[in-house]
């Protein structure tokens, strides 16, 4: 008999990781029934997509009945497992609605992978308690996550970062094809998530502005995800105008805008004005400068986040840095005024060695960390765990 996975996300980074995982999981077993909650990624890898719980994402699990809809579809998989009893459950990412799906199949005595876990090291460290309560291994996407996890009894080996799997490999690209030889080229990223795209694009477009009064041959690209697309254009529109599309790109004026389009806008970059987020990690990939901001209400922050988040520096970039010194600037929490973003990135261009020197800086942490395989590591480490149970099962059944 075939044996099922049930897989739940509930953002599009997760449901891209989730059809990558799950053409991992059919190469290695082609009759494995693969099913879950997700999104069209998941359902393009071939899973069966009982509820979508990505498209309308922004808007259902932020709107004031998100609760209930996590309710609905919460009691929908508990009667779902009793007919159809999984042999693995899969959690990607998404702490906020994962954590509900790892405490239920664990109940109901299923397995629980969870593939890029909360980062506790981040904040909430408390959080790691509920991990090891109710996850029987977690597949870690950072190096010292395996530490954390382990040091807390929890089982969890480190499999690589995604992102390696689906970076495309990057000609070198010659002095005369970059600043200061043509214009700069800058990338305004403003995330992957619209309520922080909307707290922080109109920022960074003032920035970019404040660019182009000593620059004025500059041109910027926005990279925008499904989630954030119509608010980034909504925006964009009521800064410069109504835009125009070329192709699959919308423009206007010195903006050029690209869904699903970061590997080739951000790759052409001399700089990147980024959102903190795996965005930074991305971009790092392409070997392009970054700056990272994130913008806060003030009194959000002193009330609530400094308190709550407790690492050194926020960008991943620098995080993962294992000399601890600080590689990208980086300005979060970001409130007051942009000048102080608009400034650093002017410095950046008015010496443009500073960019060849964080260049070069990028290009050696992202060699220590490219480790390839992510999803299929993932997905061996799933076949193990359904193997290791059936094991266990027999044994029981010998032992009566």
């Amino acid at each position: 008999m075939a044996r099922r996975v049930f897989i739940t996300v509930a953002e599009a980074s997760g449901d891209q990781h989730a059809g990558n995982l799950i053409r991992e999981l059919r190469a290695l077993e082609p009759d494995l029934i693969v099913e879950g909650l997700g999104g069209p990624e998941m359902a393009a890898a071939g899973a069966i997509i009982h509820h979508d719980t990505v498209t309308g994402a922004a808007m259902t699990w932020k709107a004031v009945f998100r609760y209930v809809e996590l309710g609905r579809k919460l009691y929908w998989t508990e009667d779902h497992f009793r007919e159809n009893r999984p042999d693995l459950q899969i959690c990607i990412d998404s702490w906020t609605m994962n954590w509900h799906w790892a405490k239920l199949a664990h109940g109901m005595g299923i397995p629980v992978l969870y593939y890029i876990p909360p980062q506790v090291w981040a904040s909430r460290h408390g959080r790691v308690k509920y991990v090891a309560r109710w996850v029987d291994q977690v597949a870690c996407i950072l190096p010292f996550e395996e530490r954390i996890f382990q040091e807390a009894g929890v089982a969890a080996t480190f499999v690589g970062h995604p992102l390696f799997d689906a970076l495309p490999p990057q000609p070198h690209r010659q002095e005369k094809d970059r600043f200061p030889a043509r214009p700069p080229v800058i990338a305004l990223v403003p995330g992957s998530r619209s309520s922080v795209a909307r707290e922080n694009f109109p920022h960074l477009l003032d920035v970019s502005r404040r660019i182009t009064r000593v620059f004025p041959e500059a041109s910027f690209v926005i990279p925008t995800m499904p989630a954030t697309h119509q608010s980034v254009r909504k925006i964009l529109e009521s800064f410069e105008g109504p835009i125009k599309a070329e192709g699959d790109l919308l423009t206007v004026g010195k903006y050029t805008l690209g869904m699903n389009r970061f590997d080739d806008l951000v790759a052409q970059c001399d700089l990147c004005i980024s959102v903190s987020g795996t965005a930074t990690l991305h971009a790092a990939g392409h070997g392009v400068p970054i700056i990272v901001v994130y913008r806060l209400n003030p009194f959000h922050w002193h009330l609530v986040g400094r308190w709550v988040v407790k690492t050194r520096t926020y960008s991943l970039v620098n995080l993962l840095n294992s000399n601890h010194q600080q590689i990208v600037p980086e300005y979060v929490p970001w409130y007051g005024s942009n000048a102080t973003v608009a400034n650093k990135a002017l410095e950046y261009l008015r010496d443009p060695k500073l960019l060849d020197q964080q260049r070069e800086r990028l290009g050696n942490l992202m060699r220590s960390l490219n480790r390839p395989g992510a999803s299929h590591n993932t997905a061996k480490l799933a076949i193990e765990m359904m193997n290791a149970r059936a094991a266990q099962g027999s044994e029981v059944k010998a032992a009566q």
